[in-house]
């Protein structure tokens, strides 16, 4: 057999891996395109399927020319957010169609990325959500007063999204936007989010190659950049001492100067954009699919709302209160965990539980099958509140992380809990939903795990006589 120059380095490379993890192996490869085949409307179950016959081992997905690494397993996924986090980056195929939305701040990686998480830090702590909790509760009486209509249908992902999509940009940027540009900039974001759903299963097809969504996507960022950049240099021009985020970054980057400036500060509130609404977004378009499907826990969250709240609205002194609540939202963000893939990059070559992992790879990590894995979760495709009650079975710490983990862990955890509680209890104190849809609802291929297909339901005033 003839070894060339290239192949013997490379496995010497492999020789030392090897020697160092005392028996590295390869990963057994998955037909993944075979399973889409199968699910052509469905992409998502494909994935489902792989990380059934997975069963948390590392595979390889085969995508053609494109073979990234499922990691699933909470020990293996702990190694590649925490233990060895710097050699995997958020970077690559899956990342570089989505690089003109969003910039060089908080969802990017390296240099960039740790200045912008050391100045939206003290943004996004309790006590600084706390500040803004009276104000976002107000904001969100006035958007569920505005969007819904008794006994009209309403649109349950389109409505939610821009319920919370409009609460979040008056918390982020204050009086400094017009109704006009909200109007202009939440489908805009909306766009930016799905309308480069197809590169997820086709990550390795070039940038330059068109693709159905990219026109969209493209005008999508003109938008946003068009409402976006003269908000900040007005927050640059007079930051104040006001609590809304954009004002605040603009005093925290005071020094960045110019046209660079101005993109840092866009690409934070972009960033935080996302990171804030898309989860909230995701989880309360579930939520109401769970309270149809599970009456018996509609009825306990009903209960703790009216001896919490009673008739009057929801205040932030109520949320400690509202245990059931939190336990519920826990278990949608189990079950649709909104960043439902986090791709990374592999920096050098590596070994993650046995398996070498080589450099220039991607390894994909997914909340969405980790959560499912029957390991760590008993009965794990049910959907029970009840599995976050206090002194319940303690279970692995990386086999719960819908907001990921380690240093890129999301900021905005305590952000989507309390906005969640508010718009949830806000509209069940007063309605009863009703949804139109039958049969199961599937989730939607797309960068985010919203519920496909065309969901409504109509709020029915409620009637506590």
């Amino acid at each position: 057999m003839i070894v060339t120059v290239g192949e013997r380095a490379q496995m010497s490379l492999d020789a030392v891996v090897d020697a160092a993890a005392g028996s590295a192996r390869s990963a057994a490869t998955l037909p993944f395109y075979r399973l889409l085949a199968k699910h052509p409307r469905d992409p998502v179950s494909a994935f489902e399927e792989v990380g059934r016959q997975a069963g948390g081992q590392i595979v390889r997905l085969n995508m053609g020319p494109f073979r990234p690494y499922l990691v699933t397993h909470p020990d293996h996924v702990q190694h590649v957010l925490k233990t060895n986090q710097p050699n995997y980056v958020r970077e690559g195929m899956f990342w570089d169609p989505l690089a003109p939305l969003i910039g060089g701040g908080i969802l990017s990686d390296g240099e960039s990325w740790r200045e912008s998480r050391k100045i939206l830090q003290p943004l996004f702590t309790v006590k600084y959500v706390d500040s803004l909790a009276e104000r976002m509760a107000d904001i969100l009486v006035e958007q569920i007063d505005e969007v819904v209509r008794p006994g009209e249908p309403f649109d349950i992902v389109g409505g939610i999204a821009e319920i919370v999509q409009k609460t979040i940009v008056r918390l982020f940027f204050g009086d400094k936007i017009s109704d006009e540009d909200i109007a202009r900039l939440i489908p805009a974001y909306e766009v930016g989010v799905t309308a480069t759903a197809i590169r997820l299963v086709l990550p390795f097809v070039p940038g330059y190659v068109p693709m159905p969504g990219d026109r969209a996507f493209r005008r999508s960022i003109r938008t946003i950049d068009d409402v976006i950049y003269p908000r900040v240099r007005a927050a640059r021009e007079d930051p104040g001492d006001g609590l809304d985020v954009v004002s605040a970054i603009a005093r925290a980057r005071r020094d960045d100067i110019g046209p660079e400036g101005d993109r840092r500060i866009r690409d934070d509130m972009v960033g935080m954009h996302g990171a804030s609404s898309e989860t909230t977004s995701t989880a309360l378009a579930w939520a109401w699919v769970m309270l149809d499907e599970h009456q018996d826990v509609a009825e306990r969250i009903y209960e703790e709302i009216d001896g919490t709240v009673g008739d009057g609205p929801v205040r932030p002194s109520h949320l400690p209160e509202l245990q059931y609540m939190r336990r519920f939202l826990q278990e949608v963000v189990r079950l649709y965990p909104s960043g439902w893939i986090l791709p990374r990059r592999v920096l050098e070559t590596d070994v993650i539980g046995g398996v070498t992992v080589k450099a220039g790879s991607t390894v994909v990590l997914s909340p969405y099958i980790t959560h499912r894995l029957e390991e760590f979760w008993e009965r794990p495709l049910e959907f029970d509140p009840e599995r976050f009650a206090p002194g319940r079975e303690r279970r692995h710490r990386w086999s719960y992380i819908p907001f990921s983990g380690g240093p890129h862990q999301c900021l905005g955890q305590h952000l989507f809990m309390i906005q969640a509680q508010f718009l949830l209890v806000s509209m069940l104190s007063r309605y009863r939903p009703v949804l139109h849809a039958s049969g199961p609802k599937r989730a939607r291929l797309a960068s985010t795990l919203r519920p496909g297909g065309r969901l409504q339901m109509t709020m029915v005033e409620r009637s506590r006589a």
